[in-house]
């Protein structure tokens, strides 16, 4: 997730997620590839000039030393420190800026963060909206802004002292660095609010989310006996579906969470998650569309989920925004964006998607991974824009 592990961390860049995906990548790498790779990164991050058996050499031992910070800090720290304790070990660094330059980033640090938690402060999640807002715009990407309130904090302090109601604001926030994408953005935005922002993330998969948040966090509570009840209610809009301004999507964001603060009190603006459940061996029907001639549902409703509940079975990970496609195995080989994937499935997005037949083989191409031949069998289609259309597919073992 994209949020320091502590006040006196750095919020982890998207280079750092890249890293996290090059040590596992490098796992699956003959030595004599990650020799000449890991020096070409090192000549790169240090302008250092090794050899690829000392690349080689090195490597584990900044693994190893980044375990080490893990275990006396509790916390992770990034690959980037660990390569820099250890070649300043070896006297390799020699750059006293580096001190200046630490103690400049300590003291943003603390400026931007919440001492309590490590989670960015209030003024950091309103920059944080004002500039993921924007990149929605300019490249036609949803936005997920996510307002929650830790419900009962109060009767904690009371009933258990504040140290304890300490450790249940603590917990929420390590719910969400455990919890959320490495592409999200957590907050802590009042004495018992909270904030995310989830880009590239429309209202299924933001309220999937929401809803995994919470059950996590409340099962981290257990151990804790408080037999008061405590969780994070959650209100949830969506750009450019409930609008298209910061004002705008608070304001809904806050509605929504106060009606499901108070059940007496319904919102105007409702967010269901639509089943999705995969068809069994023999095949199901897919989801019966909505009718044109149905009355339009109301703002923020998603179509004919109204009388539903959820029944999604795994989580998706969206893929839109990557390069992620799937090669049909067919006579024509033709090809398809993949738009999300889980565990029981894969969505793709293609044209005349009707020539498929009800079960076909394809080869996956997903960013990081090898490419992964499957067996799949539709599971239901929804037209989309122009003759492009969804198609939802299982993975048959």
């Amino acid at each position: 997730m994209s949020q320091p592990g502590d006040a006196s961390q750095p919020q982890p860049a998207a280079e750092d997620s890249f890293f996290e995906l090059l040590i596992e990548t490098l796992d699956g790498l003959d030595d004599s590839a990650r020799g000449q790779f890991l020096r070409q990164l090192f000549r790169t991050l240090t302008r250092l000039e090794l050899t690829e058996t000392q690349s080689s050499e090195y490597w584990p031992r900044i693994l190893q030393r980044r375990e080490e910070f893990a275990r006396r800090l509790g916390q992770t720290i990034s690959l980037k420190t660990a390569l820099l304790d250890v070649f300043s070990s070896e006297g390799l660094l020699r750059v006293p800026v580096l001190i200046e330059y630490d103690d400049l980033k300590r003291l943003q640090i603390n400026a931007a963060t919440d001492p309590l938690t490590g989670l960015y402060n209030r003024r950091l999640f309103d920059e944080y909206l004002d500039k993921e807002l924007i990149r929605a715009k300019r490249y036609d990407q949803q936005l997920a802004v996510v307002i929650l309130d830790l419900r009962k904090l109060k009767e904690v302090n009371d009933r258990h002292g504040h140290l304890r109601g300490d450790d249940v604001l603590k917990m929420a926030a390590t719910t969400l660095r455990t919890t959320l994408r490495a592409s999200d953005f957590a907050f802590r935005i009042g004495g018992d609010e909270f904030a995310f922002l989830l880009p590239q993330t429309d209202p299924v998969q933001a309220l999937t989310l929401c809803r995994r948040v919470r059950s996590q966090y409340e099962a981290e509570l257990l151990p804790l006996n408080l037999n008061i009840g405590v969780t994070l209610d959650f209100g949830a809009a969506v750009y450019p579906q409930d609008g298209d301004q910061k004002s705008e999507l608070l304001s809904i964001a806050d509605e929504r969470l106060y009606a499901l603060k108070s059940p007496n009190r319904p919102s105007q603006r409702v967010i269901s998650i639509e089943p999705e459940t995969p068809p069994k061996t023999g095949g199901a029907a897919p989801p019966a569309p909505q009718s044109p001639a149905a009355p339009p549902s109301k703002p923020g409703v998603v179509p004919g989920s109204e009388a539903r509940t959820e029944h999604r079975k795994w989580e998706r990970v969206s893929l839109a925004g990557t390069k992620a496609y799937a090669l049909l195995s067919d006579s024509e080989q033709k090809s398809a964006q993949v738009i999300d994937l889980s565990y029981g499935g894969v969505a793709l997005h293609l044209d005349k998607p009707e020539d498929l037949p009800n079960q076909f083989s394809a080869v996956l191409h997903v960013p990081i991974l090898p490419p992964v031949r499957v067996v799949l069998r539709k599971a239901y289609m929804l037209r989309s824009s122009g003759e492009r259309s969804r198609i939802g597919c299982v993975f048959v073992s």
